[in-house]
């Protein structure tokens, strides 16, 4: 059987999670391509990849968003046209994709099945929790950005058939766990500034602050800003006494896997994340709306917590890829 992988190269989720999923396809007798699309990734898997496309990623920006116009100013039309054409699609037997456009698209022009197995394949079940305030915009590209025939989901809980706890990576099921005296910190859609402006007004804490914007290590009073690693950035999760993160999808789950308090600020205008952020409420994971002030309190009163949400995640990444090998008889999500 020959099978292609694509997989969406904008963040970190999707590639740390094709680390585990690739080895696991590989156990098979199978005939695997990868292809990725996509920036403003910081790991790289170890593993060929045949296709490296720009695809169509959306820009993080500063204030708390998707900086929309350098999104849209990234977004080449003519090139997407000339990519979703360049892939030789009719030649696997089965296409595996993880939110990727290029793939997703020449499938559905071709009229070949494509099997999402992704996060975003769970968001959109009509069982999955969504926000209160219904957004038409952001479900209509969330359901178009990478449209797909057959879904393979994965969410916080198994919300339905066909819908998977998350898959942990290896790197987060080895890991040593303990509590030392600092909180590790991911929101790349702020800038360093607007981060240290805001965790300096709570002086007595140590906050450890991923950056994607800087790539030399700055310490101003008990704020820590490190470039991203991912060795780096496991090891201070692992041992941190909390995690304060934005709504995605594998930072918060890795940080309910390693039974850290969780405290999460879903991406403005990002409907994938407005919907995690609902899924973790749900579970009792405290949420904010943004980094003003006004909700200063509510992440002082998080330090002082000791709110810890119970999750179960077993390792069935082996199961799922079996179900996707074996698709002529296993259905997804419809």
């Amino acid at each position: 059987m020959k099978v292609l992988y694509a997989i969406q190269g904008t963040g970190n989720g999707h590639l740390s999670r094709a680390k585990d999923v690739i080895p696991a396809l590989l156990k098979h007798n199978i005939d695997l391509d990868i292809l990725i699309s996509g920036t403003q990734a910081d790991i790289q898997i170890p593993y060929r990849v045949k296709y490296r496309l720009k695809g169509l990623s959306f820009i993080f920006g500063k204030k708390g968003g998707v900086d929309m116009w350098r999104t849209y100013i990234k977004s080449n039309t003519v090139r997407l046209q000339k990519e979703i054409k360049s892939v030789p699609i009719l030649e696997y037997d089965l296409i595996i994709n993880d939110f990727e456009p290029i793939t997703a698209w020449g499938c559905k022009l071709r009229n070949k099945p494509c099997y999402s197995f992704s996060h975003q394949a769970a968001v959109l079940s009509k069982f999955a929790p969504k926000p209160q305030k219904n957004d038409v915009m952001g479900k209509w590209i969330l359901k178009n950005y990478a449209p797909t025939s057959h879904q393979f989901g994965l969410h916080f809980k198994a919300y339905e058939n066909g819908i998977f706890t998350p898959i942990i990576r290896n790197d987060i099921r080895n890991q040593e766990i303990s509590t030392k005296d600092h909180y590790t910190v991911y929101l790349p859609s702020y800038s360093d500034g607007k981060l240290l402006g805001f965790l300096s007004q709570m002086p007595e804490i140590r906050w450890e602050v991923f950056s994607k914007h800087n790539d030399k290590e700055i310490t101003s009073g008990k704020i820590m800003i490190r470039p991203i690693t991912n060795e780096a950035f496991v090891q201070s999760m692992a041992s941190s006494k909390g995690v304060f993160c934005g709504a995605g999808f594998e930072t918060p789950a890795e940080a309910l896997f390693m039974q850290k308090k969780l405290l999460v600020i879903p991406m403005k205008g990002q409907y994938e994340q407005q919907c995690n952020a609902a899924a973790l409420k749900n579970m009792g994971v405290p949420v904010i709306k943004s980094l003003k002030d006004k909700h200063l309190d509510k992440v002082k009163n998080w330090v002082e917590s000791n709110i810890i949400v119970p999750v179960d995640y077993p390792d069935r990444t082996d199961e799922i890829v079996l179900r996707l090998l074996g698709e002529t008889t296993t259905k997804g999500i419809h």
